[in-house]
């Protein structure tokens, strides 16, 4: 007959570490007025004996619900689930934010809202008065929408807002979006290129302004033109498809594209095949996002690599530290960095006029 497991108690750590169950508590709950030894002595044997704290019990411990909520766009996330399109942006911003709450003893949870709907305070709400977090994560473009911020201010619950520097509350945090794409420009005109394109985002993302500003900064400093140079999508890969169109007409001298995200970097790859353009012999190619599937592209695409899990662990930090005001204005900057793969060479010589 099998041996059922004993559950550890947080009685069997007291009497193992031979201290009260009240210091448990304290050590389980990060408490004050626990000596650094007997702390110690505690944490020793939560690690020896396995014991994982209740939820519910440190729930009543307190006023914390030991609950950091993140909150991401409904229709974007469905969207690419349903399609199966290889972005893993809420892997990612699991993997930050799961990893750091666990080793505060807290639990992150997603809820997906619809930012565009006239009834976004009352979905938010609801889910608010459930789970009743210590602090929420707002993704873009939730971390921009007043109805939402606001909704949270009045209710006093701490939140971070990924992807915004505008004056508020929360405490804002940016992945070095202009930088980005002033470094990816930059590598670009040290390749040697003089016509640099880009795809840009949705303007309702600050973000995608902030890539604009990075790209034509680099470019005056190369003393390179930008006008002709820009077209928007919307981060899909169809928007992708005619913005490149639309580039590569426009400017055939072109030899270089970033691209605002890896779907539309993939049209781009396809629209320069299909007009006989290959990669990067005649055009140079640079993502933003870094997902699984550029690695495996034909030719694998240099890209942008977002610190989305780096800067959802920094907001969960944030939270926890209960840092509630308007971090004195100042912005967090997580930098994302250029990861260079085959997508991006010098460009093609230029060919010398016939002579008479």
């Amino acid at each position: 007959m099998a041996r059922v497991r004993k559950t550890v108690t947080i009685r069997d750590v007291a009497e193992d570490a031979d201290v009260s169950l009240q210091t448990v508590s304290r050590v389980v709950n990060g408490g004050p007025n626990v000596r650094p030894q007997l702390r110690d002595k505690v944490r020793a044997s939560i690690e020896r004996l396995g014991y994982v704290p209740s939820l519910a019990a440190q729930r009543m411990s307190g006023s914390r619900s030991y609950i950091i909520l993140a909150i991401n766009d409904r229709e974007r996330t469905l969207a690419d689930w349903r399609e199966r399109r290889g972005t893993d942006w809420v892997d990612q911003m699991l993997l930050g934010g799961i990893l750091t709450c666990s080793k505060h003893g807290y639990r992150m949870m997603v809820e997906l809202i619809d930012t565009h709907s006239d009834h976004v305070e009352r979905e938010l709400g609801a889910a608010l008065s459930a789970l009743q977090p210590d602090g929420v994560i707002l993704t873009p473009p939730h971390s921009e929408n007043r109805l939402i911020t606001e909704l949270l201010s009045a209710r006093a619950i701490p939140f971070a807002r990924i992807g915004s520097d505008v004056a508020g509350p929360g405490i804002p945090m940016t992945m070095g979006d202009e930088g980005a794409a002033h470094l990816a420009t930059t590598r670009l005109a040290e390749l040697g290129h003089r016509r640099i394109a880009m795809i840009a985002g949705p303007s309702q993302y600050s973000l995608s302004g902030w890539r604009i500003e990075g790209w034509k900064r680099a470019l005056a400093e190369a003393g390179l033109p930008h006008e002709g140079l820009l077209e928007a999508g919307d981060f899909g890969y169809e928007s992708g498809t005619r913005a490149a169109r639309a580039l590569l007409a426009r400017n055939p001298d072109c030899t270089a594209i970033i691209a605002s995200s890896d779907q539309m970097a993939l049209a781009a790859l396809e629209v320069a095949r299909d007009r006989g353009l290959v990669v990067p012999r005649d055009l140079s190619l640079i993502s933003f996002d870094n997902t699984p599937i550029v690695r495996f592209t034909q030719p694998p695409l240099t890209a942008i690599d977002q610190p989305i899990a780096e800067t959802v662990s920094r907001a969960v930090e944030q939270l926890i530290a209960r840092d509630e005001g308007d971090n004195g204005g100042q912005v967090i900057e997580v930098a994302a960095g250029l990861v260079e793969r085959s997508s991006t060479a010098p460009p093609p010589p230029v060919s010398a006029p016939a002579r008479a």
